[in-house]
């Protein structure tokens, strides 16, 4: 498959992912803060918005940009000519560069420099968290295959 084919496909499948992780992400949120009521948005975003069905709505159509951003910037895993440090600042810009703007859009993230410096943290902290379990399991799967190879 070609690289553009790749990427509409992942771009494509990315939507629905997103969308399905930021459900995930509201259920939790609300069985742990909502005390005992579904809060899908915040509710600075319901009233910017003007009502909870279409801010929901409106933070659906965000989190499928966000997974479709996420999986059609997963191609830059595939470029073997780039180093794995390029490959993780690019990624990572592209990345970031679309999250931090919807988290503040959407009212993920405090209306200030602090609650911007605060979410970039956390974000930074489970893209490096992500990061290293899927470089750990990478450096693990190539020993073994290596392992393999040497045995023949």
């Amino acid at each position: 498959m070609d690289m553009k084919k790749k990427i509409i496909m992942r771009g494509l499948l990315g939507i629905p992912l997103g969308m399905a992780i930021g459900d995930v992400i509201t259920i939790t949120s609300s069985l742990i803060w909502g005390q005992g009521e579904y809060v899908p948005c915040v509710p600075y975003f319901v009233e910017m918005v003007g009502s909870e069905s279409c801010a929901a709505a409106l933070q659906a159509a965000l989190c499928a940009v966000i997974g479709a951003v996420f999986a059609t910037a997963s191609v830059i895993w595939q470029i073997d000519h780039w180093s794995i440090a390029k490959q993780t600042g690019v990624y990572f810009a592209v990345t970031a560069s679309v999250m931090m703007p919807v988290a503040y859009i959407a009212g993920w993230m405090e209306r200030s420099i602090s609650g911007a410096v605060i979410y970039f943290l956390i974000f930074v902290l489970f893209f490096g968290a992500a990061w290293l379990t899927q470089y750990t399991v990478m450096r693990y799967k190539i020993r073994k295959m290596n392992r393999t190879l040497s045995g023949r």
